[in-house]
């Protein structure tokens, strides 16, 4: 499986702004949906290997990374290129769209 990172307040924005497209996905263990997504993500991660960077985030560890980005519902994916918000989608969403949402940044 690809390296997916665990985004913190302390190494995000240096994640951000790194090379490649960002993905970042917002979860908490106890969010139904999230436990859809997750397993998709990490598919696309292995997919998207060396083209994207992967980075999961638990909004329930990172109140501040979830304020900063308006993080207000989970799951909810954000893209990020050269450091800065290019999409974001909230909800479960299957696999093709995912995979057409981290298009955009390529």
């Amino acid at each position: 499986m690809a390296n997916i990172v665990t985004g913190t307040l302390d190494n995000f924005d240096s994640i951000i702004n790194g090379e490649l497209p960002v993905l970042v996905d917002f979860w908490a263990e106890w969010c139904g949906p999230c436990r859809m997504v997750s397993p998709i993500v990490d598919q696309l991660a292995g997919e998207y290997e060396g083209k994207v960077t992967f980075v999961k985030v638990n909004v329930d560890e990172e109140p501040e990374l979830c304020e900063k980005y308006r993080v207000a519902s989970i799951p909810n994916l954000v893209l990020f290129k050269d450091g800065d918000v290019l999409d974001q989608s909230a909800g479960a969403r299957p696999k093709a769209l995912i995979a057409q949402f981290i298009e955009q940044a390529l």
